[in-house]
């Protein structure tokens, strides 16, 4: 059974009319209606299971083809039922106050432009450039290693020497046996396809990468492999699953902000994640009035659709680990410590703008808390320097207690003084524009590890006898690639100056104290034999709560790309009108 923690999603009863908490029903009128029948699961409702595999396809006969993808457009999940599923599964989990024995398998699937230009004829019709590209073309300007001409280094999937990967399915699961079983189907249409006469049929069609995703086993259950609790830091979404104006997609959990799924959680308008809705207002003066225009792929049929970015991210897990010990020996602290003010959060997930000098796992574990915080202005620190258990709201506009560099600041900036709010003609910095450009970059994660787990620890960084290879299955959905997850990964992520606003003003010896992403950033050195170095401050207290600030030199990447692609998640309706017609 499901042991992913599913975060950002309340867990009210699985059926209207039941909810006792008045405030969690909050009507909103207002909010749009989401075609949730039409558009595919994983994407408004996530599977959130604990086993799934990508099985990527290449088509080789078009018209073959769509007969085929004809027979499997019933085994596409709805966000309908994802979002019921994980509403029963939860209250049932809730009641029993253990496993529940309900599980289902999922599947849903997307497309490369390259795979769409073989199936309709308008597909240059998105406006979307890199979504055109493609992921491998892009590669270099994410600064992803790439050869001399531009290749992409090391890929086993999406790269020009790969095969190609025109479909991607997405198969997820409760059960590991159920899951292949699922996978097996599939391969087993390909292959051996017949038409409704049961007469024999190409499929059209030709398997060319297929992996498993798992949940770390525990004590690492809803972790990734460098040991941190992953996926705490969802956006909530408006809009309603159904007519009634209580029906929503994120039910309203923070009596004190309106705007708020659970506490911390902003709420975006869906055309940020789906086409076919409002949007994100860029220009709009606060986050609370930014009700944007409806936001469109380019083609009427691409509505109830959403981008999606595939990257497959290996974890060298030892030389992370051995960096964060050789590091905590030469600062007199615990590698834990070091690790946490590298990501910005503690093992469990504890926000360090909360709990800056140790672990919390109540804190971690209590999503009512774990995102409640802000980023700009400050807690007055207590005796020498920091402040645990702080209570919301709770700020660090000095980059004490969250790093500037730290991957959690770096990827998700919250309220920080950002280049986006910037007022025009002056060098001032307007906080609720900084703020409001900033949700314009927001992503749905649906990642999951891959490959067996390490036996190596920060505190005891134990190196594999042989090559393994683990990591992420990274996999967000968004309406713009280029403006969601290449300008995070470009502007935010590798960019050492990011955000030089935020920093300005606690600099430490004259210096700013930033850096790239410690964990996901990568150099622009990216060519063969390019120097990978990359350096970035941290600040924390060593073991006689002395206060230090450090800057740090990693001489390698941790974390390195090994394939991936864009794709589109088309709506049903479109699977079944426009691509196999």
């Amino acid at each position: 059974m499901t042991q992913q923690i599913i975060r950002e999603a309340p867990a009210p009863d699985p059926l209207e009319g039941q909810q006792t908490n008045a405030f969690f029903h909050v009507p909103a009128p207002n909010e749009p209606i989401l075609n949730v029948n039409n558009i595919q699961g994983n994407i408004l409702g996530g599977f959130n299971k604990d086993y799934q595999a990508l099985l990527f396809l290449e088509i080789e006969n078009p018209k073959a083809f769509k007969q085929w993808l004809k027979s499997q457009i019933d085994f596409i999940a709805t966000a309908s039922e994802v979002i019921a599923f994980n509403r029963l599964f939860k209250s049932t989990r809730k009641r029993r106050n253990r496993e529940g024995a309900v599980k289902v398998t999922w599947v849903n699937i997307a497309f490369s432009f390259e795979g769409l230009k073989k199936l309709t004829n308008d597909a240059g019709s998105f406006k979307d450039e890199a979504f055109k590209a493609g992921l491998a073309a892009r590669a270099a300007d994410l600064n992803d290693p790439v050869d001399k001409d531009g290749k992409p280094i090391g890929w086993v999937v999406g790269g020009p020497d790969n095969g190609k990967v025109d479909v991607v399915f997405i198969i997820a699961s409760d059960d590991r046996t159920d899951l292949l079983a699922e996978v097996s189907r599939i391969l087993e249409s390909i292959v051996t396809f017949t038409d409704e006469q049961g007469k024999p049929k190409s499929s059209g069609a030709r398997i060319t990468f297929l992996e498993e995703g798992a949940n770390l086993p525990a004590p690492l259950i809803g972790h990734e492999h460098f040991g941190n609790l992953d996926g705490i830091s969802q956006p909530g979404i408006r809009g309603r699953v159904a007519d009634n104006p209580k029906e929503l997609l994120t039910p309203r959990q923070n009596p004190e902000n309106k705007n708020q799924g659970k506490p911390g959680q902003d709420l975006l308008w869906p055309g940020e994640f789906v086409f076919g809705y409002e949007g994100q207002d860029n220009d709009a003066k606060t986050l609370e009035h930014s009700k944007g225009k409806v936001v469109s792929a380019g083609l009427d049929w691409a509505n109830d659709g959403s981008y999606l970015v595939f990257r497959r991210l290996r974890q060298d897990v030892y030389k992370f680990h051995k960096f964060l010990n050789d590091i905590a020996v030469d600062l007199n602290t615990d590698p834990r410590k070091v690790s946490a003010k590298l990501i910005g959060r503690w093992p469990s997930g504890a926000p360090t703008v909360r709990t800056p000098e140790k672990d919390a796992p109540n804190l971690g574990n209590d999503d009512d808390a774990n995102n409640d915080f802000e980023f700009n202005g400050d807690d007055p620190p207590k005796d020498n320097f920091f402040r645990n258990d702080v209570v919301p709201p709770s700020d660090d506009a000095t980059g004490l207690r969250c790093p500037f560099i730290a991957h959690t600041r770096k990827t998700y900036p919250r309220n920080d003084k950002t280049p986006g709010g910037r007022v025009p003609g002056s060098e001032e910095i307007d906080i609720d524009r900084s703020e409001v450009t900033t949700q314009k970059r927001r992503l749905l994660r649906r990642g999951i590890p891959y490959g067996p787990v390490s036996p190596s620890t920060p505190n005891n960084p134990l190196k594999d006898d042989k090559f393994v290879d683990r990591g992420l299955h990274f996999l967000a959905y968004q309406t713009s690639i280029v403006e969601q997850f290449e300008f995070v990964t470009q502007n935010w992520v590798n960019n050492s100056k990011f955000s030089e606003e935020a920093a300005t003003g606690h600099e430490f010896e004259g210096k700013l104290t930033l850096g790239p992403d410690p964990i996901i950033g990568q150099s622009d050195n990216n060519k063969p034999g390019g120097d990978r170095t990359r350096k970035f401050f941290i600040h924390l207290e060593d073991d006689q709560n002395k206060p230090q600030t450090k800057e740090l030199t990693a001489p390698e990447d941790w974390v390195i790309t090994t394939g991936g692609g864009y794709f589109f998640a088309p709506s049903i309706s479109a699977l079944k009108d426009v691509l196999t017609k």
